[in-house]
């Protein structure tokens, strides 16, 4: 087999039908995802293992091909043409490779991508810390990425991201932008945090909070004068706050409590849902740090959160619920999906 030929075929079909995932696992059909649904390509053959080991061999070159065998798990990303980015994983199951291809649109603006205008007055602001969260899948990468967009095109700062593996390529503007990627630009989340003070960044943008000390340095960096973005795996606003603060010790608790009441700017939650005429279309749930709200996080309050964010539309907060009921009032989604 021609991997290259047959790696460029793969992933224009995946363009061409709007997919947003692409599985290439041996004894099987290379299998795309579109909305949702996992479609296997019967035209092509199954899959063996000397044909997975092609695949990312021709992803990723001989050296972290090699390094990949010792360690057996590997986040990549692959441009194809020039012109599309694919972030990918690569792990081992039976002892043979499997791979999971993700493709990662254009950088789109908040408006396309239906995004609340409330986004628009945090990406303004000169400092702060703000979190974008939901499962996988969900566009949480996607969000910020506007949200950098429009500093980008707005105003002269200077923004340094820090991602496993790099996503989106930012559009010249009028910003400098540097994108450092975990593993080639850097040796981790940690160390990069900690050289970022010294780099005279006003905007930072990491890829994913991971334990107590990316989180730490990130509250901090909000604290000094940054505008920070991150992203975490979680279901709501009010979790979100619980999580961060519950992955330190007990006796750092308070202080993290106290410096998140101060830094954070907002959560927004994010779910994308099947609509009626096909496709997927964002749900949101935003909570905007109010006094109100700083209080609670610093009184050890969280569990009434959610009563703030369902009676603060007036302060620009976004309820899950009343969203969702708009977009079945609007025939968007179904009753059935929304109450789901």
């Amino acid at each position: 087999m021609n991997y290259e030929t047959e790696l460029d075929d793969l992933v224009m079909t995946l363009v061409k039908e709007g997919g947003s995932d692409l599985h290439i696992t041996v004894g099987n059909f290379p299998t795309v995802r579109i909305n949702r649904d996992l479609i296997p390509l019967t035209r092509k053959k199954e899959l063996t293992a000397e044909d997975t080991l092609g695949f990312l061999r021709q992803m990723v070159g001989e050296k972290t091909l090699t390094h990949f065998v010792v360690t057996q798990e590997l986040d990549f990303s692959y441009e194809h043409r020039k012109e599309y980015r694919l972030r990918g994983n690569a792990s081992f199951q039976r002892g043979v490779i499997s791979i999971a291809l993700r493709l990662i649109p254009k950088v789109k603006s908040l408006d396309e991508l239906k995004l609340p205008e409330q986004l628009i007055q945090i990406a303004r602001e000169r400092q702060g810390f703000f979190l974008v969260v939901g499962p996988v899948g969900q566009g949480k990468s996607t969000t910020i990425a506007a949200m950098i967009s429009l500093i980008n095109s707005e105003s002269k700062r200077h923004i340094v991201t820090i991602e496993d593996p790099i996503e989106f390529r930012f559009d010249e503007g009028k910003s400098l932008i540097e994108q450092r990627e975990v593993g080639v630009d850097t040796s981790d989340f940690n160390t990069a945090l900690v050289h970022v003070f010294r780099q005279d960044a006003d905007v930072i943008m990491i890829g994913e909070m991971r334990g107590k000390d990316t989180i730490s340095a990130a509250v901090t960096a909000a604290e000094t004068g940054h505008l920070v973005f991150s992203t975490l795996h979680t279901n709501s606003a009010a979790q979100t706050v619980d999580r961060i603060i519950d992955t330190f010790p007990g006796d750092q608790q308070d202080q993290i409590r106290m410096q998140l009441a101060a830094s954070l700017l907002g959560i927004l939650s994010q779910r994308l849902i099947p609509t009626i005429s096909g496709g997927l279309v964002p749900a949101f749930e935003l909570l905007l740090n109010t006094n109100a709200v700083s209080n609670l996080i610093r009184e050890k309050r969280t569990h009434e959160i959610d009563v703030l964010i369902e009676t603060g539309s007036q302060d620009g907060m976004i309820d899950l619920d009343r969203y969702l009921a708009e977009l079945v009032r609007t025939g968007q989604v179904a009753r059935d999906v929304a109450q789901s």
